[in-house]
């Protein structure tokens, strides 16, 4: 199927008819050293393999367009949010419209940012509280709220991030889809047995296995499956509340769950969110977005 259609187009870049489904030019062949394919035919999306001048092309046609949300409570705010939004605007989604909407419980101390047409910011109040646990568990609820307040009617596609990151490469439209996971940097090449799921039964979030491990600092799709998601891993996180269970990894071991049970159609590389400390980065041509400097002990509320 592949080789044919790479027959018709001569080059696997070639620019492409707007009836062509821009995933079966993917050059798979160019990345045969990763897995670039999952046993579900979902794409795994490593430099090398798309054309992304075609891509910005078909979403530009299409008028699609991204809500991007971000959590940026107590000391994250100070410590992070400038360098996310400012690294943001030179590399995610160029040319397509974006909104940025920030979810704080300090909105005056928001800085403001330079942003190219088309792109907005939008600063949502949340409640702060005492525990960081709760503050990663609850964001589910408020990115579904969010959705269906006012997103749902102005985006196709939304994208959820984790502050403490800087965008240092193109994230573009080849990221977009129906459902889309990111392959979490220290476990991709890992055997499963060392995938840390949550192993407690009595949480709503338990796995014995699973087809990845999946990092919850950046997750994305149309809105209706992202609300989907956040509703679910939502429920997960109530009933382990009424069941005197927190998960593992909070809302991460929820997202894990709901993506075993509801297979992504796009997996992000881990070059769309690097962690630099790791030593064997062959894999990775390029970086996309790294993580930024951990100070927990300073910066999250105390348990």
């Amino acid at each position: 199927m592949m080789n044919t259609v790479w027959t018709l187009l001569g080059n696997p870049f070639a620019a492409a008819t707007q009836t062509v489904n821009l995933d079966h030019t993917l050059n798979f062949g160019s990345r045969m050293l990763v897995e670039n394919r999952t046993s579900w035919k979902a794409p795994i999306i490593w430099e090398g393999m798309f054309d992304p001048d075609m891509y910005d092309r078909r979403h530009l046609r299409g008028k699609s367009s991204v809500a991007l949300t971000v959590f940026a409570v107590g000391r994250y705010l100070d410590a992070y949010l400038k360098t996310f939004l400012t690294s943001a605007e030179q590399h995610f989604m160029l040319g397509l419209p974006v909104t940025y909407y920030v979810f704080t419980d300090s909105p005056e101390k928001v800085p403001n940012i330079t942003l190219a047409p088309r792109r907005s910011l939008k600063v949502m109040r949340v409640e702060k509280h005492s525990r960081w646990q709760d503050i990663s568990m609850m964001r589910m609820k408020t990115i579904s709220e969010a959705i269906q307040s006012e997103i749902r009617h102005g985006f196709r596609y939304v994208f959820c991030f984790d502050v403490d990151q800087e965008f240092v490469g193109r994230f573009g439209s080849e990221a977009l889809g129906d459902s889309v996971a990111l392959l979490h940097a220290h476990f991709y090449k890992l055997p499963k047995n060392r995938f840390t799921y949550d192993r407690n039964p009595k949480s709503e979030a338990f796995m014995e296995t699973g087809d990845f491990y999946y990092h919850a600092a950046i997750f994305g799709g149309l809105w209706r499956n992202v609300k989907r998601l956040a509703d679910a891993c939502h429920r997960g996180i109530a009933a382990d509340r009424l069941n005197g269970v927190e998960a593992l990894w909070h809302d991460e071991s929820h997202l894990n769950k709901y993506f075993w049970v509801h297979k992504p159609s796009r997996l992000l590389s881990p070059e769309y969110c690097w962690d630099r400390s790791i030593g064997d980065r062959s894999d990775i041509r390029v970086t996309r977005l790294v993580w930024a400097t951990k100070d927990y002990n300073n910066l999250r509320p105390r348990s």
